[in-house]
C-alpha cells in the first residue's frame, strides 16, 4: 500500500478551539488551553503515525489585526500555515460569521488545497441553528467541505481524522516515525509556566510576559529545570511575585505538576522573574524568543 503525508493547517479566529482539536488528534497535550484570546503564539506541530501514513498537524496562532510587533510576528505563523497547507482546516464556532482579517478569509475562499470547514462547540447550540450555520457557510466557502464538531467533547474528531487521510498525497514520511512534535523539550516548559500565568492573572499581565528556560538537567529519576518569566516593567515584576511569593509559588506549583505528567518523571522547578523592557516591540528580543521568520 502506497504511503501517504502531509501538512495539515489549522487557522481560525481566536478562542475557537484551535489547539483543543490538535491535542484530541494528536492525543498529547501539545498546545496550552485557556479562555484567553492569544493563547497560542507559536506555530506548534503535532505528528500522528501509522504504518502507512503520517499527518503533520499545525497548530496556529488565532488570525488577529497587529497591534505591535509580537502580534504581527504570530500572524507570520498563519502565513506561512498556508504555504506548506496539503489540507487546510477552518475552524469556526457557533455565531461566527467570517475571519477577523479579509485577506485571509479571502485566501481560504481561493485556496489550491483542500480546505474542511469546522463548525466546532456544537455542544453549546440548538439543532435549528446548526442546521443553518451548515448553509451560511457552504454559501460563504463553496470551495469547503463543511462538517460539524466538538472538539472538547471528541465528537465527530474520528470523522474529520478519516477525512483528512482520504485528502493526503502519496508521499515519504517528512519527520521521523517516532517523533511527536518539532518544538524541543523547553518549549513545553516555557508554555506549561505562560498557560498558568494566562489562568491566575488578568488585564496585561499575561500578555506582556515571555518565558526563558535556562537550565534543563535531566537524571534518570528528576529533571531539574531553572525557567525565567520575563515582564516588560518594574510593576508587572511585582505583581508576578504578588503578595509574599504566594502568586508565584501557584505558577510554579501547577505548572510541575502538569510538567510531571508530560515527562513522566518527577520535576523540580526553579521560578524567577526578570524585567526585559518593551521586549514585545523589539525584533531582536522577539527573533530570540523565535517569533520572527526573517
Amino acid at each position: 500500500m502506497a504511503h501517504k503525508a502531509g501538512f495539515v493547517n489549522i487557522i481560525g479566529n481566536p478562542n475557537v478551539g484551535k489547539s483543543t482539536l490538535m491535542n484530541a488528534f494528536v492525543g498529547e497535550r501539545l498546545s496550552i488551553i485557556t479562555s484567553k484570546a492569544q493563547t497560542t503564539r507559536h506555530r506548534i506541530l503535532g505528528i500522528v503515525n501509522g504504518d502507512d501514513f503520517q499527518i503533520v498537524f499545525s497548530d496556529t496562532p488565532g488570525i488577529i489585526k497587529p497591534a505591535y510587533e509580537l502580534q504581527a510576528s504570530m500572524m507570520d505563523f498563519v502565513k506561512s500555515a498556508f504555504e506548506d497547507a496539503d489540507v487546510l482546516i477552518y475552524m469556526v464556532e457557533i455565531g461566527e460569521k467570517e475571519l477577523k482579517d479579509e485577506q485571509f478569509f479571502n485566501k481560504i475562499q481561493h485556496a489550491k488545497v483542500p480546505v474542511l470547514l469546522l463548525i466546532n462547540k456544537i455542544d453549546t447550540s440548538s439543532q435549528e441553528e446548526v442546521e443553518e450555520k451548515l448553509l451560511y457557510w457552504k454559501e460563504k466557502v463553496p470551495n469547503a467541505q463543511v462538517t460539524v464538531i466538538s472538539a472538547l467533547e471528541n465528537f465527530n474528531v474520528q470523522g474529520v481524522f478519516d477525512k483528512i487521510l482520504e485528502l493526503l498525497p502519496e508521499s515519504p514520511p517528512y519527520y521521523p516515525k517516532d517523533q511527536l512534535t518539532d518544538k524541543p523539550e523547553r518549549f513545553f516548559i516555557n508554555e506549561a509556566i505562560r498557560e498558568k500565568i494566562l489562568l491566575h492573572y488578568k488585564k496585561e499581565i499575561p500578555y506582556s510576559v515571555e518565558i526563558e528556560t535556562e537550565e534543563f538537567f535531566e537524571s534518570d529519576t528528576m529533571i531539574r529545570i531553572r525557567s525565567v518569566i520575563m515582564v516588560e516593567r518594574e510593576t508587572q515584576k511585582g505583581i508576578i511575585i504578588g503578595h509574599k511569593g504566594a502568586p508565584l509559588k501557584r505558577v510554579g506549583t501547577e505548572a510541575r505538576k502538569d510538567l510531571e505528567k508530560f515527562f513522566d518523571k518527577k520535576i523540580h522547578l526553579e521560578l524567577y522573574v526578570k524585567v526585559n523592557k518593551n521586549w514585545r516591540s523589539d525584533k531582536r528580543q522577539l527573533r530570540r524568543f523565535g517569533y520572527n521568520n526573517e
